[in-house]
């Protein structure tokens, strides 16, 4: 794995900070207008925009005037990064304590999630099981494709016409017990 790889885990791996990466996804946004949707203090918002944009997942959109001043305006990048043609690999190569953080902050995210669930389609699924390898690829790559597709449509929060949802996805393989 390299250290690139691993400082993206680490950087991710803050609850927050994902929040930040799932706003970023459907439009650019100010740190003053992503603490606004966030509920969060600008100098909060922005300090983490900062440890994203370092570690390479936004980048600064645009800059636009604002009362005098110029506010960046940032995006997220890694869902448009072009996809392993092996996932598995990339998830097998993340150092096992990075891993660790990110899983942890994918769960606690989770369970904020869950709390905001309404009524609508639901989908969810837990699975420990043994496929065949060619199965595993494929499958991998059908979610890897949703999940593309699901960044592409993303619009800016509260968009007339848009459904806030939820999307969590974990799949790796696993070594015999």
């Amino acid at each position: 794995m390299t250290d690139e790889r691993i400082s993206e885990l680490r950087a991710v791996a803050h609850p927050l900070r994902l929040r930040l990466l799932s706003l970023l996804t459907g439009a650019p946004m100010s740190s003053a207008e992503a603490a606004r949707e966030l509920g969060i203090s600008q100098a909060n918002a922005s300090y983490h925009l900062r440890l994203l944009e370092r570690a390479g997942l936004v980048e600064v959109a645009e800059e636009v005037k604002v009362r005098g001043g110029r506010a960046r305006r940032y995006r997220e990048v890694a869902s448009r990064r072009e996809r392993s043609s092996s996932p598995e690999a990339e998830v097998a190569k993340s150092s096992t304590e990075a891993r660790e953080v990110f899983v942890r902050a994918l769960v606690d995210e989770l369970v904020r999630r869950n709390a905001l669930r309404v009524a609508g389609p639901v989908l969810d699924v837990d699975a420990e099981l043994w496929v065949p390898s060619e199965t595993w690829k494929e499958c991998v790559n059908v979610v890897g494709e949703v999940a593309v597709r699901l960044h592409a449509a993303a619009r800016k929060p509260r968009t007339p016409g848009t459904d806030r949802v939820a999307v969590t996805v974990s799949m790796f393989p696993m070594g015999a017990s």
